[in-house]
């Protein structure tokens, strides 16, 4: 993520995602913390369909 366009986009995916509750996106860090119980599955393909790469 490179600017708050990317944050936006990263944030409106997983917002998306039945059982995610809080979503903190770190521009700097290029990190997403979130409180919820999806399945990681679920959140790498809404996350890689928006075009990032996820690092666990």
């Amino acid at each position: 993520m490179k600017c708050q366009h990317c944050v936006d986009n990263a944030r409106k995916a997983m917002e998306e995602i039945d059982g995610i509750r809080k979503i903190a996106v770190d521009l700097d860090a290029g990190e997403i913390a979130y409180e919820g119980n999806a399945p990681i599955e679920v959140i790498r393909a809404a996350i890689e369909g928006k075009g990032y790469r996820v690092v666990e």
